[in-house]
């Protein structure tokens, strides 16, 4: 995969931005923290961009379907560096900051949809689910070993300085693709917009192949994330040991079932996939000792893989000229429903003790991925009915 030029410059620029939105959300968590004691607003510094993301998906996705989508990528990188390199202004007010951090949020959310609408393009078919695998493993452990390299240099240099570091890799980031990728110079001509997106989505969600696809992408996730959002209280001790194991299942999964399956065989592993997502916390109901409770959430963790198939099929049914606005979307959805996991299972263990708040949760998740698993079946059997691409060749030297 990295062999092919285009992807490599993808995954690397993707790698960057994940590297700079780390060291970024670091900064202003500690920054907003020093400046007020509140641990709310400490934790909305640090994640609340996520929730903006949806507003993306709403509002102007469809800018990853344009006919320039190099230029596009670029054009939003070069803006989130603009928004990154403010906040190390000296003295920023917390309301200027808390709006840059919306207004990165939106664009991030765009940034995402036009990449992945390029990656669809630069890898062949049959590389989609490897390549969406290596680039969620890389994700995800570059965002580990940003929050280390954050805290080491947190040690050394003020938030400002960190911030400026951050500037530099998204600066980076832009560079490698604009070095790397090609332009997509015959995609058809689509004017984007607000009525654009909003048509192209309504159509999304009226297809009830996609809408359960998007269902069970978001749903079941976002509700084991919640699960995971309450190891906190349920062990404070050994919370990190238990986010640790469920990092490392995230890993495992992906990378055995993106290298190891073949398409049919990912296939035939998605539901029971969305199941080991969450069968495993039920065990949380017996308050299992330390070891127990560790192997449970790795294994849960590598149930989040459930994702690759599930994408591989939402690809396979979506036209060509839409593919970067439903990436997008389904990337903010998800993310939005873990963010509201989160808050559900936050308000269920307001009233009940974590770990049986964990069990209902988890127990919502089953419910969702056995309900819907008809409508997914159908949507499975109508993506292999659906024309297949052609593979593509292998892409050329990047354009000039």
């Amino acid at each position: 995969m990295l062999r092919n030029r285009e992807f490599a410059g993808l995954h690397t620029g993707l790698a960057l931005s994940v590297a700079a939105s780390t060291l970024s959300g670091l900064a202003l968590g500690t920054l907003v923290g020093e400046r007020t004691g509140s641990p709310f607003l400490t934790a909305v510094s640090m994640y609340g961009a996520t929730f903006a993301t949806v507003l993306g998906a709403l509002t102007l996705m469809s800018v990853a379907d344009g006919g320039r989508p190099r230029r596009t990528l670029v054009a939003l990188q070069c803006v989130s560096l603009a928004g990154v390199a403010a906040q190390a202004v000296p003295g920023l007010p917390l309301a200027a900051r808390f709006g840059l951090l919306l207004l990165l949020g939106f664009f991030q959310s765009l940034v995402t949809g036009t990449r992945m609408g390029l990656l669809a393009e630069a890898v062949p078919p049959e590389g989609y689910a490897l390549a969406r695998s290596l680039m969620n493993i890389t994700a995800g452990a570059t965002a580990v070993l940003g929050y280390a390299a954050g805290g080491v240099l947190l040690r050394c240099l003020t938030p400002q300085q960190v911030f400026l570091a951050a500037a530099a890799l998204t600066a980076a980031g832009a560079a490698v693709v604009a070095a790397t990728v090609r332009e997509r110079s015959a995609r058809p001509a689509r004017r984007p917009g607000l009525r654009r997106t909003r048509e192209t989505n309504r159509e999304l969600l009226a297809h009830p192949g996609r809408r359960a696809l998007l269902l069970n992408l978001w749903v079941p996730n976002g509700l084991v994330v919640g699960c995971e959002a309450l190891f906190l209280p349920y062990a404070p001790g050994h919370a990190g040991a238990l986010l640790a194991a469920a990092s490392a299942g995230m890993l495992i999964g992906d990378l055995a079932v993106g290298r190891l399956l073949t398409v049919a065989g990912r296939r035939r592993a998605a539901f029971p996939l969305r199941l080991l997502l969450a069968a495993p916390c039920l065990l949380f109901a017996f308050h299992p000792p330390l070891p127990v409770a560790l192997a449970a959430v790795l294994v849960s963790g590598a149930g989040f893989a459930a994702t690759l198939p599930l994408q591989e099929m939402l690809l396979a049914s979506t036209p060509d000229a839409v593919r970067g606005q439903v990436q997008g979307v389904e990337s903010a959805g998800r993310m939005t429903c873990q963010g509201l996991g989160a808050a559900v299972a936050g308000g269920v263990a307001g009233l009940l003790a974590p770990a049986t708040a964990i069990t209902v949760v988890a127990a919502a998740s089953i419910v969702v991925t056995v309900a819907s698993r008809p409508f997914v079946v159908r949507a499975a059997r109508a993506a292999d009915a659906a024309p297949h691409h052609p593979a593509r060749p292998r892409p050329g030297p990047a354009a000039p």
